[in-house]
């Protein structure tokens, strides 16, 4: 048997099994057991949000009938962050918490860094956080905290002076804030978010690859000392988008999950993907990956994965 179908067919045997197929309508199922925090992750949707179906609002329409849980973070290139805003409150609710990631086109773009800043004023605006970031990035660099998890967001353009300041890394003064942050953490499960991987990786489905050299590991020592932190501390999964491709991979313990684009048909050089994950009450993570068919435009359950 062709080796490349027998995985498919396993894949698609798994997700069966689990009782989890998503067949574009109805609410999601969850994991058996009792769910503590459930949040969605979308990225790179930007200049493809507002009110086209084909876009950003289908994956936030799938989201809310599935069942969106306590709030969505996205992991950067959000731009510009208003429409973005809009079309998660239009299409999911207007209570629906969104914690936004700092990625390269909102730190090129002044007036998007203006609204990210004033989004969460002060650095404490958002609710949950437990730690605002350092000086220069007080608003766009923060950990929060929901049930036992303890969520950190980076803005890996800040450079110890401006949250504009570098081309995408984890300079000392972020790496030191890091540290820090995950110094005074008492909850037992860790996730972080940062808008560029630290080892690009193709699309899990058609090979895609993008910034293949030009993300975290531009700055090579940076990323394997941000890396071996992470490891370190006993983090979970660090989530990051940029490449539009949705992979993951287990380095040194600790998953990196690119949670690709959501954009719909803005880019149909890969599948439009949104992820939701299931904070269980026992500790378990688990994380379902929503793709979008081509064919007929409506996301489907691609895979749900344990993290720990």
């Amino acid at each position: 048997m062709n080796l490349a179908r027998f995985f498919s067919l396993t894949l698609i045997i798994v997700i069966l099994s689990c009782g989890c197929a998503d067949k574009g309508d109805g609410s999601f199922s969850p994991p058996q057991g009792t769910v503590s925090v459930t949040f969605s992750v979308t990225a790179d949707m930007r200049d493809y949000t507002g009110d086209n179906r084909g876009y950003f609002r289908g994956a936030c329409e799938r989201i809310e009938s599935g069942g969106a849980g306590l709030f969505m973070i996205s992991p950067g290139d959000i731009d510009p962050p208003d429409r973005v805003l809009y079309t998660i409150t239009e299409y999911i609710g207007p209570d629906y918490t969104w914690y936004p990631v700092t990625g390269n086109h909102e730190s090129e773009t002044p007036e998007d860094m203006e609204w990210l800043r004033s989004y969460n004023t002060g650095g404490a605006s958002l609710p949950g956080i437990v730690n605002t970031g350092p000086p220069g990035s007080i608003e766009t660099t923060f950990s929060f905290e929901h049930g036992d998890t303890h969520f950190i967001v980076l803005n890996q353009y800040y450079d110890g002076t401006s949250d504009t300041g570098t081309d995408g890394d984890v300079a000392d003064a972020l790496h030191e804030w890091l540290v820090s942050d995950l110094g005074s953490n008492t909850k037992s499960i860790v996730l972080v978010f940062g808008h560029e991987p630290a080892w690009p990786q193709p699309d899990i489905e058609n090979g895609r690859l993008r910034h293949e050299d030009d993300s975290l590991n531009i700055h090579q020592a940076n990323r394997d000392r941000f890396w071996n932190t992470l490891a370190s501390a006993g983090v979970t999964a660090y989530i990051c988008g940029h490449t539009h491709n949705y992979s993951r991979i287990k380095i040194n313990g600790v998953w990196q999950i690119d949670a690709g684009h959501s954009r719909g048909m803005g880019d149909i050089g890969a599948k439009s993907t949104f992820l939701i994950f299931y904070i269980m009450e026992n500790g378990s993570v688990f994380m379902d990956t929503h793709r979008m068919a081509y064919y007929n435009g409506r996301y489907y359950l691609y895979e749900r994965i344990q993290l720990n």
